[in-house]
């Protein structure tokens, strides 16, 4: 039995980043909420509340390990204390090629506040040194399981 998936709305997809990326098998590290336990999982439903933003970096292989400590030490001093956010995962690709954060938030509002804060531009500068990037934000228009 085939399944029809809906078209996605305007605001599904709305690239504002550097570059282009794509998603390819990649080794995810565990989600982290505001409470910091490592236990908890991203939830990924249709009709959710969440804002989710996707984060596509492209890199040369021998900066991929840099990029990926980066990205948890970002989630881990600076996007893990802003209102609104839920959780983040860090995925590396297989091929060395690209590293992907995967985050949920409360609101678009909170990803835009958060970039308004005078520390976010540096640490952009820090990822744009070692990689090109694509970030997405989007919504969930269609979940599957085994």
């Amino acid at each position: 039995m085939s399944r029809t998936r809906p078209e996605p709305s305007r605001r599904a997809f709305v690239a504002t980043g550097l570059g282009a990326g794509a998603l390819l098998a990649a080794q995810a590290a565990p989600s982290h909420g505001q409470t910091r336990s490592s236990k908890m999982e991203a939830t990924i439903r249709t009709g959710s509340d969440v804002t989710t933003l996707v984060n596509v970096f492209t890199v040369e292989p021998d900066n991929q390990h840099k990029l990926v400590q980066l990205l948890k030490e970002g989630t881990e001093t600076f996007f893990s204390k802003q209102p609104g956010f839920i959780s983040s995962s860090v995925h590396a690709s297989k091929e060395g090629r690209r590293a992907i954060n995967y985050s949920q938030w409360a609101s678009a509002g909170d990803i835009e506040n958060f970039r308004k804060d005078p520390r976010f531009a540096p640490y952009i500068q820090r990822l744009a040194a070692l990689s090109k990037a694509e970030t997405i934000l989007c919504e969930v228009v269609e979940v599957n399981h085994a």
